[in-house]
């Protein structure tokens, strides 16, 4: 019921705004037009006063120049504008979100609720933690309103994952940090799944790319840098274009390839098993994930590579 009220205030406020923006015009044409004989009088009057003085001329002609400079400007920059407009339009570019802006979290938290209810979410990430498990995450309540997800994460045992944990070198991202952020977001997927929601994760093993969220007709999308944080790169928001020639039909397309291809399993959240299959879509074969005896294996590795390490004594 309260989203309902609040949809039809705004629906009011923006039918007034818009009556408004019409009166304010009219009445704005209206006053120009009953003071244009006043203004030329009095337009008259003050040119018959300075035609003779070489100084008011000059002030005059200086006034006029910096008017026409600001002017013409303002038309140039306005053209531009609108070319860059049209081809933002064009590649359905419709928001840009830098994250350090004051308010931007707000902003694009509210606009994905708005955009991802009642749909099926699709998205590319990494660990999946600050998107889903985080409270003040920008889908941690559009899930809740969701019919279903399908999910892309790192898989946290990869070497490509290791790499780019090493190439941020943050105390706070760490590589046990990464897969203990890994083992909430499936824990979250597990809750959600026993809710009754369509949910499907699989884990991809090369370095992450993107981070792309797709949400009916709007796709969000960042970059995975190189050496910096996700968090600190700016957001983008493209819109479905119905001609398909713009940026959401080429990223929509690339989740697809990622989804279906048959290098990447998928993980079962009620065997914790991760299910190879082949290009048709049959089960090939598959294998045990479980993330404790994961950590047990790669400290036993650890311990075999020391032990291995150590001189040998010679009696």
């Amino acid at each position: 019921m309260f989203h309902e009220f609040s949809s039809t205030l705004r629906t009011f406020l923006r039918d007034a705004v818009g009556s408004l923006y019409h009166i304010v015009i009219v009445a704005l044409s209206a006053g120009i037009a009953l003071l244009l004989p006043a203004g030329a009088r009095q337009f008259l009057s003050f040119w018959s006063r300075v035609e003779h003085d070489k100084l008011s001329l000059i002030a005059v002609e200086m006034t006029v120049a910096i008017l026409l400079i600001a002017c013409f400007s303002y038309i140039h920059r306005s053209l531009r504008d609108r070319a860059l407009a049209a081809a933002s339009s064009g590649a359905g570019l419709v928001s840009f979100f830098p994250r350090r802006t004051r308010g931007a979290q707000r902003r694009i938290k509210k606009l994905k609720e708005e955009q991802g209810t009642g749909r099926t979410i699709m998205v590319i990430g990494s660990s999946g933690y600050s998107s889903l498990v985080d409270h003040v995450g920008d889908l941690s309540s559009v899930l809740d309103k969701s019919l279903g997800a399908k999910i892309l994460l790192v898989n946290p045992y990869s070497q490509e994952a290791s790499i780019r944990i090493r190439a941020i070198d943050h105390p706070k991202h760490t590589l046990d940090t990464f897969r203990e952020e890994v083992r909430q977001s499936i824990a979250l997927l597990k809750r959600l799944k026993a809710m009754g929601k369509a949910v499907k994760l699989k884990l991809y093993s090369d370095a992450p790319l993107i981070k792309m969220v797709i949400l009916g007709d709007y796709l969000w999308l960042q970059h995975y840098h190189a050496d910096l944080d996700i968090e600190t790169m700016p957001e983008y928001v493209l819109r479905h274009n119905r001609k398909k020639v713009g940026l959401y039909t080429l990223y929509a397309h690339y989740f697809e390839q990622r989804w279906e291809s048959a290098e990447i399993p998928e993980y079962d959240l009620e065997t914790d098993e991760l299910v190879y299959r082949s290009k048709t879509g049959s089960e090939v074969r598959r294998e045990r994930f479980e993330i404790d005896l994961a950590l047990e294996e790669a400290g036993s590795a650890i311990e075999a590579l020391d032990t291995a390490a150590e001189p040998v004594q010679l009696a």
